[in-house]
Protein backbone atom coordinates (compact mmCIF):
# COMPACT_ATOMS: atom_id res chain seq x y z
CA UNK A 1 0.00 0.00 0.00
CA UNK A 2 1.98 3.03 -1.25
CA UNK A 3 2.09 6.16 0.88
CA UNK A 4 3.93 9.48 0.74
CA UNK A 5 4.62 12.17 3.34
CA UNK A 6 4.65 15.90 2.62
CA UNK A 7 6.22 18.06 5.33
CA UNK A 8 3.90 21.07 5.79
CA UNK A 9 5.89 22.52 8.69
CA UNK A 10 8.32 21.33 11.35
CA UNK A 11 5.43 19.83 13.29
CA UNK A 12 2.77 19.06 10.67
CA UNK A 13 2.62 16.64 7.74
CA UNK A 14 0.28 15.46 5.02
CA UNK A 15 0.15 11.70 4.64
CA UNK A 16 -1.22 10.41 1.32
CA UNK A 17 -2.20 6.76 1.04
CA UNK A 18 -3.05 4.95 -2.20
CA UNK A 19 -5.40 2.04 -1.59
CA UNK A 20 -6.02 -0.49 -4.41
CA UNK A 21 -9.69 -1.41 -4.44
CA UNK A 22 -8.66 -5.06 -4.54
CA UNK A 23 -7.25 -4.70 -1.01
CA UNK A 24 -10.64 -3.43 0.14
CA UNK A 25 -12.51 -6.47 -1.22
CA UNK A 26 -13.30 -8.01 2.22
CA UNK A 27 -14.44 -4.63 3.60
CA UNK A 28 -16.47 -3.90 0.46
CA UNK A 29 -18.21 -7.28 0.70
CA UNK A 30 -18.98 -6.58 4.35
CA UNK A 31 -20.36 -3.15 3.44
CA UNK A 32 -22.70 -4.67 0.84
CA UNK A 33 -24.00 -7.16 3.42
CA UNK A 34 -24.48 -4.43 6.00
CA UNK A 35 -26.45 -2.22 3.60
CA UNK A 36 -28.51 -5.17 2.36
CA UNK A 37 -29.44 -6.11 5.93
CA UNK A 38 -30.78 -2.63 6.59
CA UNK A 39 -33.06 -2.07 3.57
CA UNK A 40 -36.37 -3.48 2.30
CA UNK A 41 -36.82 -3.90 -1.45
CA UNK A 42 -39.91 -5.65 -2.83
CA UNK A 43 -39.13 -9.07 -4.30
CA UNK A 44 -36.01 -9.62 -2.20
CA UNK A 45 -35.57 -11.02 1.27
CA UNK A 46 -33.88 -8.71 3.79
CA UNK A 47 -30.15 -9.22 3.53
CA UNK A 48 -30.32 -10.79 0.06
CA UNK A 49 -30.44 -7.68 -2.13
CA UNK A 50 -28.02 -8.08 -5.10
CA UNK A 51 -24.91 -5.89 -5.05
CA UNK A 52 -25.77 -4.46 -8.46
CA UNK A 53 -29.14 -3.27 -7.19
CA UNK A 54 -27.47 -1.63 -4.18
CA UNK A 55 -25.09 0.16 -6.58
CA UNK A 56 -28.11 1.28 -8.62
CA UNK A 57 -30.08 2.51 -5.62
CA UNK A 58 -27.31 4.00 -3.47
CA UNK A 59 -24.27 4.24 -5.72
CA UNK A 60 -20.99 2.39 -5.63
CA UNK A 61 -19.44 5.38 -3.83
CA UNK A 62 -21.66 4.82 -0.77
CA UNK A 63 -20.43 1.25 -0.49
CA UNK A 64 -16.80 2.28 -0.87
CA UNK A 65 -17.23 5.04 1.69
CA UNK A 66 -18.52 2.59 4.28
CA UNK A 67 -15.70 0.17 3.52
CA UNK A 68 -13.11 2.96 3.76
CA UNK A 69 -14.50 4.21 7.09
CA UNK A 70 -14.19 0.74 8.56
CA UNK A 71 -10.64 0.23 7.31
CA UNK A 72 -9.40 3.79 7.88
CA UNK A 73 -7.88 3.29 11.37
CA UNK A 74 -5.89 0.25 10.21
CA UNK A 75 -4.83 1.91 6.96
CA UNK A 76 -3.77 5.06 8.80
CA UNK A 77 -1.88 3.26 11.57
CA UNK A 78 -0.06 1.03 9.08
CA UNK A 79 1.06 3.99 6.96
CA UNK A 80 2.11 5.93 10.06
CA UNK A 81 4.24 3.01 11.25
CA UNK A 82 5.80 2.49 7.80
CA UNK A 83 6.80 6.17 7.66
CA UNK A 84 7.96 6.25 11.31
CA UNK A 85 5.65 9.13 12.19
CA UNK A 86 4.46 10.08 15.69
CA UNK A 87 1.00 11.66 15.34
CA UNK A 88 -0.33 14.21 17.81
CA UNK A 89 -3.94 15.30 17.91
CA UNK A 90 -6.75 14.28 15.56
CA UNK A 91 -5.95 13.92 11.83
CA UNK A 92 -7.98 15.78 9.20
CA UNK A 93 -8.86 13.10 6.65
CA UNK A 94 -9.98 13.55 3.05
CA UNK A 95 -11.05 10.74 0.71
CA UNK A 96 -10.46 11.03 -3.03
CA UNK A 97 -12.82 10.13 -5.89
CA UNK A 98 -14.93 7.04 -5.15
CA UNK A 99 -16.93 6.96 -8.37
CA UNK A 100 -14.35 5.31 -10.60
CA UNK A 101 -12.70 1.92 -10.55
CA UNK A 102 -9.19 3.26 -10.01
CA UNK A 103 -7.23 3.08 -6.78
CA UNK A 104 -8.56 5.21 -3.92
CA UNK A 105 -6.45 8.02 -2.56
CA UNK A 106 -6.70 9.04 1.09
CA UNK A 107 -4.96 12.03 2.62
CA UNK A 108 -4.59 13.01 6.27
CA UNK A 109 -3.09 16.18 7.70
CA UNK A 110 -1.95 16.02 11.31
CA UNK A 111 0.59 17.31 13.80
CA UNK A 112 3.56 15.14 14.68
CA UNK A 113 6.03 14.91 17.50
CA UNK A 114 8.80 17.43 16.87
CA UNK A 115 12.22 16.12 15.95
CA UNK A 116 14.78 16.72 18.69
CA UNK A 117 17.76 15.05 20.31
CA UNK A 118 17.86 14.10 23.95
CA UNK A 119 20.68 15.79 25.82
CA UNK A 120 23.36 13.88 27.64
CA UNK A 121 22.52 13.39 31.31
CA UNK A 122 26.15 13.55 32.32
CA UNK A 123 26.42 16.26 34.94
CA UNK A 124 22.67 16.57 35.59
CA UNK A 125 22.15 16.90 39.33
CA UNK A 126 19.23 17.31 41.68
CA UNK A 127 19.22 18.36 45.30
CA UNK A 128 16.43 17.10 47.54
CA UNK A 129 15.61 17.41 51.21
CA UNK A 130 17.19 14.96 53.61
CA UNK A 131 15.09 11.95 54.57
CA UNK A 132 16.58 11.90 58.07
CA UNK A 133 13.72 12.31 60.55
CA UNK A 134 14.43 14.33 63.69
CA UNK A 135 13.29 13.39 67.18
CA UNK A 136 11.19 16.57 67.18
CA UNK A 137 9.29 15.40 64.09
CA UNK A 138 8.53 12.05 65.75
CA UNK A 139 7.37 13.86 68.89
CA UNK A 140 5.08 16.07 66.80
CA UNK A 141 3.53 13.00 65.18
CA UNK A 142 3.04 11.48 68.64
CA UNK A 143 1.37 14.70 69.83
CA UNK A 144 -1.05 14.52 66.90
CA UNK A 145 -1.97 10.97 67.90
CA UNK A 146 -2.53 12.03 71.51
CA UNK A 147 -4.68 14.97 70.37
CA UNK A 148 -6.78 12.66 68.22
CA UNK A 149 -7.57 10.47 71.22
CA UNK A 150 -7.86 13.30 73.73
CA UNK A 151 -10.80 13.62 76.12
CA UNK A 152 -12.45 16.89 77.14
CA UNK A 153 -13.40 18.21 80.55
CA UNK A 154 -16.11 20.85 80.87
CA UNK A 155 -14.89 23.99 82.65
CA UNK A 156 -16.92 26.47 84.66
CA UNK A 157 -14.63 29.43 84.07
CA UNK A 158 -13.73 31.98 81.37
CA UNK A 159 -11.85 30.73 78.31
CA UNK A 160 -8.06 30.93 78.35
CA UNK A 161 -5.24 30.02 75.98
CA UNK A 162 -5.25 26.38 74.82
CA UNK A 163 -8.84 25.82 75.99
CA UNK A 164 -11.21 24.22 73.50
CA UNK A 165 -14.32 26.35 72.98
CA UNK A 166 -17.45 25.71 70.95
CA UNK A 167 -18.39 28.90 69.11
CA UNK A 168 -21.17 30.46 67.07
CA UNK A 169 -19.92 33.20 64.74
CA UNK A 170 -21.96 35.77 62.81
CA UNK A 171 -20.91 38.78 60.74
CA UNK A 172 -22.69 41.89 59.51
CA UNK A 173 -22.08 45.12 57.65
CA UNK A 174 -24.14 48.17 58.56
CA UNK A 175 -26.46 45.97 60.59
CA UNK A 176 -27.16 43.63 57.66
CA UNK A 177 -26.28 40.00 58.30
CA UNK A 178 -23.78 38.32 55.94
CA UNK A 179 -25.36 34.91 55.43
CA UNK A 180 -22.35 32.96 54.16
CA UNK A 181 -20.20 34.22 57.06
CA UNK A 182 -22.40 32.62 59.75
CA UNK A 183 -20.99 29.49 61.42
CA UNK A 184 -22.34 27.44 64.33
CA UNK A 185 -20.84 24.79 66.58
CA UNK A 186 -17.22 25.46 65.67
CA UNK A 187 -14.61 23.74 67.84
CA UNK A 188 -11.74 26.15 68.30
CA UNK A 189 -8.51 26.08 70.32
CA UNK A 190 -7.97 29.48 71.91
CA UNK A 191 -4.72 30.97 70.63
CA UNK A 192 -4.47 28.83 67.49
CA UNK A 193 -5.46 31.63 65.07
CA UNK A 194 -6.62 31.09 61.49
CA UNK A 195 -10.35 31.80 61.59
CA UNK A 196 -10.78 35.57 61.94
CA UNK A 197 -8.25 38.18 63.02
CA UNK A 198 -9.03 39.30 66.56
CA UNK A 199 -10.94 36.15 67.49
CA UNK A 200 -8.45 35.00 70.12
CA UNK A 201 -8.56 38.34 71.91
CA UNK A 202 -12.37 38.43 71.78
CA UNK A 203 -12.84 34.86 73.09
CA UNK A 204 -10.28 35.05 75.88
CA UNK A 205 -12.11 35.83 79.13
CA UNK A 206 -15.58 34.83 77.89
CA UNK A 207 -17.57 32.20 79.77
CA UNK A 208 -20.18 29.85 78.33
CA UNK A 209 -23.20 31.83 77.13
CA UNK A 210 -21.31 35.12 76.72
CA UNK A 211 -20.77 37.03 73.47
CA UNK A 212 -18.53 39.78 72.11
CA UNK A 213 -18.57 41.86 68.92
CA UNK A 214 -15.40 43.15 67.26
CA UNK A 215 -14.34 44.53 63.88
CA UNK A 216 -12.29 42.34 61.55
CA UNK A 217 -11.47 41.55 57.92
CA UNK A 218 -13.36 38.56 56.52
CA UNK A 219 -11.09 35.85 55.13
CA UNK A 220 -13.62 33.89 53.05
CA UNK A 221 -17.00 34.00 51.34
CA UNK A 222 -18.43 36.58 48.98
CA UNK A 223 -17.27 39.42 51.25
CA UNK A 224 -13.69 38.16 51.61
CA UNK A 225 -11.25 40.99 52.21
CA UNK A 226 -13.94 43.39 53.47
CA UNK A 227 -14.38 44.82 56.99
CA UNK A 228 -17.31 43.54 59.02
CA UNK A 229 -18.67 43.44 62.56
CA UNK A 230 -18.07 39.93 63.88
CA UNK A 231 -20.02 38.56 66.84
CA UNK A 232 -18.72 35.47 68.63
CA UNK A 233 -20.73 33.50 71.20
CA UNK A 234 -19.10 30.92 73.47
CA UNK A 235 -21.28 27.86 73.99
CA UNK A 236 -18.85 25.70 75.97
CA UNK A 237 -15.41 25.99 77.50
CA UNK A 238 -13.52 22.72 77.73
CA UNK A 239 -10.03 21.57 78.64
CA UNK A 240 -8.34 18.97 76.52
CA UNK A 241 -6.77 16.09 78.42
CA UNK A 242 -4.20 14.08 76.49
CA UNK A 243 -3.83 10.34 77.16
CA UNK A 244 -0.60 9.15 78.79
CA UNK A 245 2.01 7.55 76.56
CA UNK A 246 2.21 3.94 77.69
CA UNK A 247 1.90 0.43 76.26
CA UNK A 248 -1.87 0.57 76.58
CA UNK A 249 -1.95 3.74 74.46
CA UNK A 250 0.36 2.12 71.86
CA UNK A 251 -1.96 -0.86 71.57
CA UNK A 252 -5.01 1.41 71.22
CA UNK A 253 -3.67 3.66 68.46
CA UNK A 254 -1.39 1.32 66.49
CA UNK A 255 -0.62 -2.28 65.60
CA UNK A 256 2.26 -2.29 68.10
CA UNK A 257 2.38 -3.73 71.62
CA UNK A 258 4.88 -1.36 73.24
CA UNK A 259 5.72 2.33 73.25
CA UNK A 260 9.18 1.59 71.84
CA UNK A 261 7.71 -0.31 68.89
CA UNK A 262 5.14 2.43 68.27
CA UNK A 263 7.80 5.16 68.27
CA UNK A 264 9.93 3.15 65.83
CA UNK A 265 6.85 2.72 63.64
CA UNK A 266 6.14 6.46 63.71
CA UNK A 267 9.74 7.20 62.68
CA UNK A 268 9.58 4.62 59.88
CA UNK A 269 6.34 6.14 58.58
CA UNK A 270 7.84 9.61 58.52
CA UNK A 271 10.97 8.32 56.77
CA UNK A 272 8.81 6.69 54.08
CA UNK A 273 7.01 9.99 53.53
CA UNK A 274 10.35 11.79 53.20
CA UNK A 275 11.66 9.22 50.71
CA UNK A 276 8.58 9.60 48.52
CA UNK A 277 9.10 13.36 48.69
CA UNK A 278 12.72 12.91 47.63
CA UNK A 279 11.70 10.73 44.70
CA UNK A 280 9.03 13.17 43.48
CA UNK A 281 11.32 16.17 43.86
CA UNK A 282 14.15 14.42 41.99
CA UNK A 283 11.82 13.43 39.16
CA UNK A 284 10.61 17.00 38.74
CA UNK A 285 14.10 18.52 38.86
CA UNK A 286 15.73 16.03 36.49
CA UNK A 287 12.85 16.19 34.03
CA UNK A 288 12.93 19.99 34.09
CA UNK A 289 16.67 19.88 33.36
CA UNK A 290 16.16 17.55 30.39
CA UNK A 291 13.29 19.64 29.03
CA UNK A 292 15.43 22.77 29.32
CA UNK A 293 18.29 21.16 27.37
CA UNK A 294 16.02 19.70 24.68
CA UNK A 295 14.36 22.72 23.07
CA UNK A 296 11.82 22.13 20.31
CA UNK A 297 8.81 23.79 18.74
CA UNK A 298 5.43 22.58 19.91
CA UNK A 299 2.55 22.19 17.44
CA UNK A 300 0.41 25.26 18.12
CA UNK A 301 -2.89 23.45 17.58
CA UNK A 302 -2.00 20.65 19.96
CA UNK A 303 -0.83 23.10 22.61
CA UNK A 304 -4.00 25.17 22.26
CA UNK A 305 -6.12 22.03 22.63
CA UNK A 306 -4.12 21.00 25.68
CA UNK A 307 -4.63 24.38 27.36
CA UNK A 308 -8.33 24.49 26.44
CA UNK A 309 -8.93 20.98 27.82
CA UNK A 310 -7.18 21.83 31.09
CA UNK A 311 -9.15 25.07 31.42
CA UNK A 312 -12.45 23.29 30.77
CA UNK A 313 -11.59 20.66 33.38
CA UNK A 314 -10.82 23.32 36.02
CA UNK A 315 -13.93 25.34 35.21
CA UNK A 316 -16.06 22.19 35.63
CA UNK A 317 -14.42 21.43 38.98
CA UNK A 318 -15.01 24.98 40.23
CA UNK A 319 -18.61 24.92 38.99
CA UNK A 320 -19.28 21.66 40.89
CA UNK A 321 -17.88 23.32 44.02
CA UNK A 322 -20.01 26.42 43.44
CA UNK A 323 -16.95 28.65 43.08
CA UNK A 324 -15.92 31.34 40.64
CA UNK A 325 -12.24 31.76 39.80
CA UNK A 326 -12.19 35.02 41.77
CA UNK A 327 -13.63 33.39 44.88
CA UNK A 328 -11.34 30.39 44.56
CA UNK A 329 -8.29 32.66 44.44
CA UNK A 330 -9.54 34.65 47.42
CA UNK A 331 -10.06 31.54 49.56
CA UNK A 332 -7.05 29.48 48.43
CA UNK A 333 -3.88 29.70 50.51
CA UNK A 334 -1.81 27.73 48.00
CA UNK A 335 -2.34 29.86 44.90
CA UNK A 336 0.29 32.49 44.10
CA UNK A 337 -1.89 34.08 41.40
CA UNK A 338 -3.94 37.05 42.59
CA UNK A 339 -6.04 37.67 39.45
CA UNK A 340 -7.87 35.37 37.01
CA UNK A 341 -5.52 36.43 34.20
CA UNK A 342 -2.49 35.42 36.26
CA UNK A 343 -4.19 32.14 37.21
CA UNK A 344 -5.01 31.15 33.62
CA UNK A 345 -1.53 32.21 32.47
CA UNK A 346 -0.07 29.85 35.07
CA UNK A 347 -2.38 27.05 33.89
CA UNK A 348 -1.23 27.65 30.30
CA UNK A 349 2.43 27.46 31.38
CA UNK A 350 1.79 24.25 33.32
CA UNK A 351 -0.04 22.75 30.33
CA UNK A 352 2.89 23.53 28.05
CA UNK A 353 5.33 22.00 30.51
CA UNK A 354 3.15 18.89 30.77
CA UNK A 355 3.04 18.50 26.99
CA UNK A 356 6.80 18.94 26.67
CA UNK A 357 7.35 16.41 29.45
CA UNK A 358 5.17 13.81 27.71
CA UNK A 359 7.00 14.25 24.42
CA UNK A 360 10.42 14.04 26.07
CA UNK A 361 9.47 10.93 28.05
CA UNK A 362 7.97 9.28 24.98
CA UNK A 363 11.27 9.92 23.21
CA UNK A 364 13.23 8.43 26.12
CA UNK A 365 10.96 5.38 26.23
CA UNK A 366 11.38 4.88 22.48
CA UNK A 367 15.17 5.22 22.45
CA UNK A 368 15.58 2.98 25.48
CA UNK A 369 13.07 0.42 24.12
CA UNK A 370 11.02 0.53 27.33
CA UNK A 371 8.61 -2.39 27.54
CA UNK A 372 5.41 -2.66 29.57
CA UNK A 373 4.55 -6.12 30.89
CA UNK A 374 1.19 -7.51 31.91
CA UNK A 375 2.45 -7.38 35.49
CA UNK A 376 3.13 -3.63 35.10
CA UNK A 377 -0.41 -3.05 33.82
CA UNK A 378 -1.95 -5.16 36.59
CA UNK A 379 -0.03 -3.23 39.25
CA UNK A 380 -1.10 0.06 37.66
CA UNK A 381 -4.76 -1.04 37.69
CA UNK A 382 -4.55 -2.12 41.35
CA UNK A 383 -3.02 1.22 42.40
CA UNK A 384 -5.53 3.20 40.37
CA UNK A 385 -8.40 1.17 41.86
CA UNK A 386 -7.18 2.07 45.34
CA UNK A 387 -7.12 5.75 44.41
CA UNK A 388 -10.62 5.60 42.94
CA UNK A 389 -12.06 3.50 45.76
CA UNK A 390 -13.18 0.63 43.51
CA UNK A 391 -12.14 -2.98 43.01
CA UNK A 392 -9.39 -3.87 40.50
CA UNK A 393 -11.97 -5.75 38.42
CA UNK A 394 -14.14 -2.62 38.20
CA UNK A 395 -11.12 -0.53 37.22
CA UNK A 396 -10.16 -3.03 34.52
CA UNK A 397 -13.69 -3.00 33.10
CA UNK A 398 -13.61 0.79 33.08
CA UNK A 399 -10.33 0.66 31.16
CA UNK A 400 -11.81 -1.62 28.51
CA UNK A 401 -15.21 0.12 28.29
CA UNK A 402 -13.64 3.56 27.84
CA UNK A 403 -10.74 2.43 25.64
CA UNK A 404 -8.04 3.59 28.10
CA UNK A 405 -5.62 0.75 27.37
CA UNK A 406 -3.17 2.68 25.18
CA UNK A 407 -3.46 5.77 27.39
CA UNK A 408 -2.59 3.81 30.53
CA UNK A 409 0.20 1.89 28.82
CA UNK A 410 1.63 5.27 27.81
CA UNK A 411 1.51 6.46 31.42
CA UNK A 412 3.36 3.36 32.58
CA UNK A 413 6.04 3.74 29.88
CA UNK A 414 6.56 7.39 30.81
CA UNK A 415 6.88 6.44 34.46
CA UNK A 416 9.62 3.98 33.55
CA UNK A 417 11.28 6.63 31.38
CA UNK A 418 11.37 9.03 34.35
CA UNK A 419 13.04 6.31 36.42
CA UNK A 420 15.71 5.94 33.73
CA UNK A 421 16.42 9.68 33.82
CA UNK A 422 16.59 9.80 37.63
CA UNK A 423 18.82 6.72 37.84
CA UNK A 424 21.31 8.28 35.42
CA UNK A 425 21.40 11.65 37.20
CA UNK A 426 23.34 12.50 40.35
CA UNK A 427 20.99 13.01 43.28
CA UNK A 428 22.19 14.53 46.55
CA UNK A 429 20.29 15.43 49.67
CA UNK A 430 20.48 18.73 51.54
CA UNK A 431 23.28 17.29 53.71
CA UNK A 432 25.40 16.63 50.61
CA UNK A 433 24.97 12.86 50.64
CA UNK A 434 24.60 11.07 47.32
CA UNK A 435 21.47 8.94 47.38
CA UNK A 436 20.18 6.07 45.25
CA UNK A 437 16.47 6.55 44.63
CA UNK A 438 16.21 3.41 42.51
CA UNK A 439 15.68 1.48 45.75
CA UNK A 440 12.66 3.55 46.83
CA UNK A 441 9.30 1.90 46.22
CA UNK A 442 6.16 4.00 45.52
CA UNK A 443 5.10 3.69 49.19
CA UNK A 444 8.48 4.87 50.46
CA UNK A 445 9.74 1.49 51.62
CA UNK A 446 13.17 0.34 50.47
CA UNK A 447 13.66 -2.47 47.98
CA UNK A 448 16.31 -5.12 48.31
CA UNK A 449 19.37 -3.80 46.42
CA UNK A 450 19.94 -7.02 44.49
CA UNK A 451 16.29 -7.34 43.47
CA UNK A 452 16.15 -3.69 42.49
CA UNK A 453 19.29 -4.02 40.36
CA UNK A 454 17.64 -6.72 38.28
CA UNK A 455 14.31 -4.92 37.83
CA UNK A 456 15.24 -1.29 37.18
CA UNK A 457 15.59 -0.55 33.45
CA UNK A 458 19.11 0.31 32.41
CA UNK A 459 19.59 3.19 30.05
CA UNK A 460 22.00 3.27 27.20
CA UNK A 461 24.00 6.48 26.68
CA UNK A 462 21.71 9.22 25.42
CA UNK A 463 22.33 10.75 22.02
CA UNK A 464 24.18 14.01 22.18
CA UNK A 465 22.69 17.15 20.74
CA UNK A 466 23.68 17.97 17.22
Amino acid sequence: MPSTVEQLSKTRVKLTITVPQAELAPAIDKAYKSIAAGINIPGFRRGHVPNALIDQRFGRAAVLEQAINEQLPDLFNKAVAENELHPLGTPQVQVGDLDGSADIELSAEFDIRPEFDLPSLDGVTARVDSAVVSDEAVSERLDLLRQRFATFKELDRPAAKDDVVVLDITASQGGVDIADADTTGVNYIVGSGGLVDGLDEAVTGLSAGESKTFSSTLLGGLKAGEQADVTVTVNNVRQRELPPVNDEFAQMVSEYDTVEQMMAGLRDGLERIERVGQLNAARDQVLDAVIKDAPFDLPETVLEEEIAARREEIEEQLARAGLSVERYLAESEQQEASTPDEFWADIAARSERSLRARLVLDKVAEEEAVQVSQEDLSEFIVNKAMEDGVSPDEEARHMMDHNHVNEWLGEIRRGKAVDILVNRATIKDSDGRKIDLSLVRPDGTMADPQAAASSVPKAKPAAKKK
